[in-house]
Order: structure tokens, then sequence, then C-alpha cells
């Protein structure tokens, strides 16, 4: 338990869903597009009027669209000659169609060109489980950006995995869409940290637990509801990092006193010490096509970002500012981690993020205010979660690094341990 606590030292306390969502920068003019919602006679009148604003925020968060906020009811074949149209002016128009009952849900989608009527994209959608209705507007949102070639958004209809505090010692995990409006406890009892997706397609996770008191890294089966012991370390064990093809791990682990990085193959099921330092190595993360890892240490007095292959024993540092850099993300040669500084001795503690890159001295601000930790970023690398406190509103941050915005999300589900994306 020790151990746990000195690694939860270096991951900010998070508390944690309704989708709010808020523009913070604005980029370039971009074409505008209108919704129009042709539902008739749907089931649930709340699941209605929370669609619509779903479906916007949708379009808003991907970033290639000006969303006008007035919208109008229609039918599916109305012609595009309403008053509200000749009003705003739009060069698109997303109508929508909600159908089904408590059992199910249908959406029927099309997108429009205002200027000569034609039908850029048009698709039907099934959801069997009501209550996930929000990833059925993320799926058809990442959809229509796939078909008119637009900056992917396919990490829309992902799961984010959260481990939540519920009482001192217990802790349990929640699986969300990405504004929290979905969520679903999928364990409880216990102290259930650190989850950590086991792959791409999100069909199973690890996450870290106590059997008889001793640390356990368990994977947990989503379709089946097992879950199987990987492996239990005297000290800690975490699964930081999960290989491209899904066969080794990343681990914290502290078999003898002080944590350091370790390499986990699961068709051998043996393990590979990769730092070997007197203090505390956390957060090893793959890069270069899993040829290298980055990782969180305390080896310069407070907690950086450092570098080494998995070959070799030479430890490269890469981050030179900063009081704390305590958390990581990785994506190809690019990392995202977050900083602390100050303006001076007597400021408000602020961590920022930001991103480099292995190749180059590429280095670029990404937060400016407020405590922003816990950065993931996106399976295509195009976007980064991450928590965000601001006096005392916390909220989960979106930044769409290519477009150069960011979008909050209000958090009110309480206290978090870690996220996953």
């Amino acid at each position: 338990m020790k151990k746990i606590l000195i690694l939860l030292a270096f991951v900010a306390s998070l508390f944690g869903a309704d989708a709010t969502i808020e523009v913070v920068n604005r980029g370039a003019s971009l074409p505008k597009i209108m919704i129009q919602d042709a539902t008739l006679n749907f089931a649930s009148d709340d699941i209605k009027e929370r669609f619509l604003r779903m479906i916007k925020g949708d379009l808003k968060v991907g970033s290639a669209f000006e969303v006008i906020q007035e919208y109008e009811n229609t039918t599916m074949d109305s012609p595009l000659t309403s008053a509200q149209i000749t009003a705003t002016s739009p060069q698109f128009v997303l109508r929508y169609a909600l159908s089904g009952g408590i059992d199910y849900l249908n959406l029927h989608v099309k997108l429009l060109n205002v200027s000569d009527g034609a039908v850029r994209f048009e698709a039907n959608y099934s959801q069997k489980d009501v209550v996930k209705w929000p990833f059925i507007s993320h799926r058809a949102v990442a959809d229509i950006a796939r078909s008119l070639n637009l900056s992917p958004i396919e990490w829309m209809d992902k799961s984010i995995l959260i481990s939540q505090y519920t009482s001192p010692g217990t802790s349990r995990i929640i699986i969300a869409d990405y504004t929290l409006t979905y969520q679903n406890v999928i364990l409880s009892g216990g102290l259930n940290i650190f989850p950590k997706w086991a792959n791409a397609e999100q069909s199973a996770f690890y996450y870290t637990s106590y059997v008889k008191g001793k640390p356990t890294l368990f994977r947990y089966d989503l379709a089946s509801g097992k879950k199987m012991s990987i492996i239990s370390s005297q000290g800690m064990v975490v699964a930081s990092d999960v290989s491209a093809d899904g066969q080794k791990l990343l681990l914290t682990m502290a078999p003898e006193d002080q944590s350091d990085i370790f390499l986990y193959d699961l068709k051998t099921r043996s393990s590979t010490k990769i730092t070997n330092y007197s203090g505390i190595d956390v957060n090893g993360n793959f890069i270069e096509n899993d040829t290298r890892v980055v990782f969180v240490s305390d080896r310069m007095g407070a907690p950086n970002i450092f570098a080494t292959d998995l070959n070799a024993k030479a430890v490269e540092q890469l981050v030179y500012h900063g009081k704390n850099n305590n958390s990581i993300s990785t994506w190809q040669n690019y990392i995202v981690y977050s900083s602390r500084e100050s303006n001076s001795e007597f400021a408000q503690k602020t961590f920022n993020l930001y991103l480099i890159s292995t190749k180059s001295d590429y280095i670029r601000q990404l937060t400016a205010t407020g405590i922003n930790t816990s950065p993931r970023f996106s399976s295509d690398g195009g976007s980064i979660v991450y928590i965000k406190h601001s006096g005392a509103q916390s909220a989960l941050g979106i930044i769409r690094v290519n477009e150069n915005k960011s979008f909050a999300f209000a958090l009110n589900i309480g206290k978090l341990q870690a996220i996953d994306w």
C-alpha cells in the first residue's frame, strides 16, 4: 500500500459529467451547418432533447463546421427552402430522425448541400442498448467527417475508462463516452485503480487491485465479464502502456522497494527490467514504434521526463523546464506532458500541458491557465483528453491539436483516480 501511495502522489487528485461544451480557442472561418430534426413520435422526449444537444456538441468538437445555434423541425424529404435556412445561410444542413422504443434506438441521418440540394452523406444506425444513445451521435458525426475527408474523429466512438474513488480505500471502474454523459460501472468493491485499455478494439482492460494485501494486475474481458490475474508484485504493479500488437505491457513495479519500469511479455509471461534506479521511475510509455520507452522519474530531484531504448541502459532527459513534470502520454514520436509552473513564488499553482517530439526540438504549449493533468492521446494522435481544474471548478478537457481548439465538459461524477482513452 505504501508504494501505491507514493505512485499516487505523481497523479493529481481529480474531480469528475455533463456535456456543457465551451470553445476556448476559435480558429479560421468554417462552413456553416444547420441542424434539422425530422423525428416523429419518438418514445422518449428526454432523449430527443438531449440528442439534439449532443449532435450539436459533436459537430462543434469535430471542428470542421460552424454550428448554427438555431435549429428547426422538418421532415426527411422536405425541400431546403425554409425561412430559417434563408435567414442563417448555411452551406450544409444535417437532417436526422430518431425512432425506436425502450429497447432499441434507430437514427437516420442525411447531410445536404444547400446550394444544390445534393445529398453528401446518408446512413442509418441502430443501438440496442438505449442508455448508450450518445454513441449513436458520436458514430454518425465521425462517419460524416470520414466521408468528407475531414480530420479524423473516430475517437468519438471510443470509450473512456475511469477509476473513481467511492470511499477511503475503495474505488470503482467506469466506462463512459467522451462527454461523460453515458456511464456504466464495470467493477466495484475494493480498490480498483489505474485502468488501461488492453487493445485498440477496447474489448478488455488491465487494472490493479489487491489480493490478500498484495498488489495484483488483472485483465478484465468485457464480453465475458471474466477477470484474469496477470502478475503480482510485493511493492506495486501498474500497467501504464500496451504495445501496438497488444502482446507486451509496460509495468511499474517495486519488488525491491523502489519502483522501476518493466517490460512484460504476455506470451511468455516473463518480465524484463528496463530501468534500474534507486529512486522512483513510473509511468512508462512506448514511443517510436515500440522501440523506446518514455517515463517519469525523480532522478533529477523532482518528477521529470526521460527516455531509454528497450535494449540499452542509457537514459536521456527530454524536458528542461518546469518544476514537476508528472504525467505523460505518447503517440508515435510525440509526447504530451503536464508541467508545474508559476510566475512567482507567491503565484497560484499552475500545471500546463506541453507537446514535444523526440525527432526534433519541437515544443508547443497547449494550455495556459488552471491545473491541467492526466493527458491522454486519442488513437489517431489528433486529439488529447485531460483533466482541467480552474478555481473551484473541474472539467474534462479535449484539445484538437491540428485545429487549435479546446473544449471543456464540466465534471461532477466525484473524485477520480485515473483515466484512459
